[in-house]
C-alpha cells in the first residue's frame, strides 16, 4: 500500500479548505460529540473523512460515504465514513483510516493528502474510541464496495446536498437520543457520522439556515434495527 501525503507535503488546496482548516485545529471533542470518553477501555479505531471536489460534475466539495451492509451486527445499514478498528500493524490513526478505506472501497492512499486528525470520540454501542482523520482527495478515482458482507454501497455526496435545508432533519432514536440527520442519495445519515458532518459544515462556514426548531423525526425501526 502506497503512503498518503501528509499535510506538510500537500499540494495547493482549493480555497474552500482554508476556513475549515483554520478552525478545526482549535476545535475540542465537545464540538463533535456530547459523549465523554471512558476513563479506561475502548477499542481504538479510526475513520477517514475524505473531502474531494467535482463529484458528478458539480463544483465545490464532496464527502465520501459508504452504507454498511444490512446484516452487520453493529450499525447495520447505516451510512458511515470508511473506517474501523485498528490493527496491530497500524502505526497511527491515519494508517488505520487509510487501510480500512482501501479494504472497504478500494481507495488508493497515494491519491490522498492527510491534513488533520480530530480528537478521539466515543461510540458506546460498538465500544470504539474513534479518531477521525481529515483528508483531501487530490486525485479522485472510481471506488466501489470491496467487501459486500460489510459495505453495500459507496457515494460521493456533494456538500451542497448536505447543506440543502430540505435534506436536514433531527432524528429521535428509541433510546432517547436526539441528533442531526441528513436525507441524501436515498440514505438517512444519522448518529456518529451525522454529528461529525454537522460540526464540520458549521466550522467550514458551509451550513445554511434550516429548521432546527422542528420536532425530531422518529428513527424508522424494523425489528430491533434502524431502517436506512
Amino acid at each position: 500500500m502506497r503512503p498518503a501525503k501528509t499535510g506538510a507535503e500537500a499540494e495547493s488546496l482549493p480555497a474552500w479548505w482554508q476556513p475549515l482548516l483554520s478552525r478545526i485545529t482549535s476545535a475540542g471533542p465537545t464540538v463533535f460529540s456530547r459523549l465523554r470518553l471512558p476513563d479506561e477501555g475502548g477499542r481504538p479505531a479510526a475513520v477517514l473523512i475524505l473531502l474531494g471536489e467535482g463529484a458528478d460534475g458539480a463544483s465545490g466539495p464532496d464527502v465520501l460515504l459508504l452504507q454498511r451492509a444490512a446484516d452487520m451486527r453493529n450499525h447495520a445499514g447505516q451510512p458511515a465514513f470508511p473506517g474501523g478498528a485498528a490493527d496491530p500493524g497500524d502505526t497511527d490513526p491515519s494508517a488505520t483510516a487509510l487501510r480500512e478505506a482501501s479494504e472497504e472501497v478500494g481507495l488508493d492512499p497515494a491519491t490522498v493528502d492527510l491534513l488533520a486528525t480530530l480528537p478521539p470520540l466515543w461510540i458506546p454501542v460498538s465500544g470504539f474510541v474513534v479518531r477521525p482523520v481529515l483528508g483531501w482527495w487530490r486525485e479522485p478515482h472510481p471506488v466501489h464496495p470491496c467487501q459486500p458482507a460489510e459495505v453495500a454501497r459507496v457515494e460521493r455526496v456533494p456538500v451542497a446536498e448536505l447543506v440543502d435545508p430540505v435534506n436536514r432533519i433531527r432524528i429521535r432514536h428509541p433510546s432517547g437520543y436526539i441528533g442531526p440527520a441528513f436525507r441524501v442519495r436515498g440514505m438517512l445519515v444519522w448518529g456518529f457520522t451525522a454529528g461529525i458532518l454537522s460540526a464540520l459544515l458549521d466550522l467550514a462556514g458551509w451550513s445554511r439556515p434550516w429548521d432546527q426548531d422542528a420536532g425530531p423525526v422518529a428513527l424508522p425501526i424494523a425489528g430491533d434495527r434502524p431502517v436506512p
